[in-house]
């Protein structure tokens, strides 16, 4: 897997997974599922850092973002 779409996939999972906390945690039940999710976000994320030759700053995460969105752009 390449490393653009590993960290692409791991923050859209992690941002998916807030309101599905938050209502969790707001009807009172326990968040089995959003935790699992950000447990595969947080995964995906680490393997793109590690994985990456030169590894990841803070200001090449939207290029990485624009890369993949252009890369697999379905229209």
């Amino acid at each position: 897997m390449d490393t653009d779409l590993a960290l692409v996939l791991g923050l859209a999972l992690a941002v998916l997974s807030i309101p599905s906390i938050v209502s969790a945690f707001a009807d009172s039940r326990p968040p089995r599922v959003s935790i699992v999710t950000v447990v595969i976000a947080a995964g995906l994320v680490v393997y793109a850092f590690l994985a990456h030759p030169d590894g990841y700053s803070l200001s090449d995460i939207p290029n990485a973002i624009v890369n993949v969105i252009a890369r697999y752009k379905f229209w």
